[in-house]
């Protein structure tokens, strides 16, 4: 009789461990989905000021017409020199423009980054979409490689008829290089045995 109680309460705990183990595997999984699916949603909506994606321009542009502001930053520790070539530019809604950025690599080694990227005020990123960007990307510079990258956007007509774009505020293009996890092979020196990758933090 004891043994009977003694092996229902250890077949009670092997169901209650499974059940915590498969919680906790559906809440890791539940995390990973998570990402893609609020990426996503970010690009559909605009939301957090993430910027759309266009295959192609609008058919007319507007009479309206806003200020376009562009700024540029590294993350630290990531040996790149990163700026517009223009700091402002008025656009008519509509209208498809081409503006780019100028960024070197000041390191003595090949370096992979990728570009993060959104635009203020947080609302607008509904209507300002890139045709062409170098963000979409990796970006690989070699040792002291200089590169001009552009960009070719338009902001929607559509902003005009917005409750929250009717001032037409500046809208601010902001662009941030972090290097990636996996970096180029540095050149071996005479002599010296190769190593591990090198990795930029």
């Amino acid at each position: 009789m004891l043994d009977a109680g003694r092996d229902r309460r250890a077949a009670r705990g092997r169901v209650i461990a499974l059940s915590c183990l498969a919680f906790a595997c559906g809440m890791v999984g539940a995390a990973y989905a998570s990402v893609p699916l609020y990426r996503i949603f970010c690009e559909a909506t605009g939301y957090g000021g993430t910027t759309q994606r266009a295959e192609g321009a609008p058919t007319a542009a507007s009479e309206h017409s806003i200020n376009v502001r562009f700024d540029s930053n590294v993350a630290p520790g990531l040996a790149w020199t990163f700026q517009p070539t223009e700091r402002q530019i008025r656009v008519r809604l509509g209208e498809v423009r081409q503006t780019a950025y100028l960024v070197k690599n000041t390191s003595d080694h090949a370096i992979t980054a990728r570009a993060e990227y959104n635009v203020t005020p947080e609302f607008s990123g509904a209507f300002f979409n890139k045709i062409a960007c170098f963000c979409f990307d990796d970006q690989t510079l070699q040792p002291g490689e200089e590169r001009s990258m552009p960009v070719i956007f338009f902001v929607s007509p559509d902003a005009a008829t917005s409750e929250d774009m009717r001032d037409l505020p500046t809208i601010t293009l902001s662009y941030t290089f972090f290097p990636t996890a996996r970096q180029p092979d540095r050149p071996v020196a005479e002599g010296m045995t190769a190593g591990p990758a090198a990795k930029t933090f």
